[in-house]
């Protein structure tokens, strides 16, 4: 699949917080542990969602350059953004519908499914009563505010 029939399949596009969670201690693990653990996704936090198609290549473009800041409780904790997911979310969602077209035991992506393309930042430990805000720029999305309680 070229990258413009990539981007007719796309529906919609929205910032989100990925938190994720490891039973090991320091996150040492293995592949396998990660599957007998249930994986490490504990909850996925989807932003407002704005449709892709009225501005599909200008999304294109930003996807590859747009800028985040992670804040926790105002203090910039990390900095990153698109380019650190493959070059961008795009690519990531190109790579893994290539993967899926030549993996004979698992389906490939079908209508309605959400992706996930990749981290942003490095992730971070977070404890309860702390705001964690991420501020993106380069790109028409909302900014993210989570706090975690007790």
């Amino acid at each position: 699949m070229d990258e413009a029939a990539l981007l007719d399949c796309i529906d919609w596009i929205a910032l989100g917080h990925e938190i994720v969670q490891s039973i090991f201690p320091g996150w040492k693990f293995k592949a396998p542990d990660t599957i007998a653990a249930n994986a490490l996704h504990g909850a996925l936090l989807v932003g407002k969602r704005h449709a892709f198609a009225p501005r599909k290549e200008a999304w294109r473009r930003e996807l590859a350059s747009f800028g985040v800041e992670l804040y926790c409780d105002d203090s910039l904790s990390q900095i990153g953004g698109g380019a650190l997911v493959l070059d961008s979310p795009l690519l990531a969602l190109r790579h893994l519908v290539e993967l899926l077209a030549n993996d004979p035991e698992n389906p490939p992506l079908s209508a309605n499914e959400i992706v996930s393309t990749g981290t942003l930042t490095l992730a971070m430990p977070v404890s309860a009563g702390q705001t964690w805000t991420t501020r993106v720029h380069g790109i028409p999305l909302e900014d993210i505010v989570v706090r975690f309680e007790a």
